[in-house]
């Protein structure tokens, strides 16, 4: 490599945004700092490797595994055009974190492509939910396993939020996750394994709602999603959302992949509600869903 060359690698070290190359083969041949920072994977351990060898799998909001159709990458590696794309990267730690993806053809000197580029930065509104979290913890109002609001703090959030939609009519919705067949995760792993899935499960929900939104560990395996300014169909969408992304998260564990999936109960505030009451029809929702089959979400408004 030429001294110019390693001054550009140096560069592309020193931007926010996470970069790497590949071949033509889709192997990883440069790996930023901050494509560490955003994934959570050290260079050592992805480069030489495909991209889509257990590293980023990005996912669409479907679900749907870019790397086996649609992969942006290797479409600019057959027809050279630049693209960008929403997707939904698989962190080192197992949960999704949604970015914004743009790709670019890599020329050699004859012009022809050699490889491709691919810039990646985290859309999550990561400063502001940070910030709120901290703010939690001071109050003792965080869960300590995972991270997330604790039910007291969820409590307080909502009957906040109730007063909002009494007196001013704002729209709230919120839907109720319980991790499916969960006892399974600690008996045939570990209960250390299942705390792991706990985090990983609060951690793809925290990263993928708004900040004025709140995600709280309702108790055990139980999550609570509090959605303010929304409508049914909003929710519906939301809810999906999460629950395809808690599904296409994964653990690494002793070379074996981990995942577990959620069932949900959605459902929008009405006139009269309490913060109990609201929260119980989200909870008997949960429960249709877990009966019809799990690993789906049952709404009402």
């Amino acid at each position: 490599m030429t001294a110019s060359g390693r001054d550009l690698l140096r560069l592309l070290d020193q931007v926010g945004e996470g970069v790497y190359f590949t071949d033509l083969q889709r192997r990883i041949t440069f790996w930023n700092k901050a494509a560490e920072r955003i994934s959570g994977y050290h260079a050592r351990e992805v480069l030489g490797r495909g991209c889509a060898a257990n590293i980023l799998i990005h996912v669409d909001d479907r679900g749907r595994q870019l790397c086996l159709g649609g992969c942006p990458l290797a479409r600019t590696l057959q027809d050279r055009r630049r693209r960008r794309a929403d997707v939904f990267l698989h962190h080192r730690e197992g949960h999704r974190v949604p970015v914004r993806v743009r790709v670019f053809p890599l020329l050699d000197e004859n012009g022809k492509v050699c490889g491709a580029a691919e810039l990646f930065v985290d859309t999550s509104e990561k400063p502001a939910l940070e910030e709120r979290l901290q703010r939690l913890e001071r109050m003792a109002m965080n869960d300590r396993l995972t991270g997330v609001a604790n039910r007291r703090y969820c409590e307080i959030f909502l009957q906040a939020r109730m007063e909002e939609f009494r007196r001013l009519r704002w729209p709230l919705g919120i839907v109720f996750f319980d991790i499916d067949d969960f006892k399974n995760v600690n008996d045939r792993h570990s209960h250390r394994v299942g705390d792991l899935v706990l985090k990983t499960v609060a951690r793809t929900l925290r990263h993928n709602v708004r900040a004025i939104d709140l995600v709280g560990r309702w108790g055990g395996e139980e999550f609570l999603v509090v959605l303010r300014s929304t409508d049914l169909r909003n929710l519906k969408l939301i809810a999906g959302k999460l629950r395809v992304l808690v599904e296409r998260s994964l653990l690494i564990e002793q070379g074996k992949p981990v995942r577990v999936t959620v069932s949900g109960g959605a459902t929008l505030a009405r006139a009269g509600d309490t913060v109990t009451g609201l929260v119980e029809r989200a909870d008997l929702l949960m429960y249709k869903a877990k009966k019809a089959g799990k690993n789906r979400v049952a709404s009402s408004r």
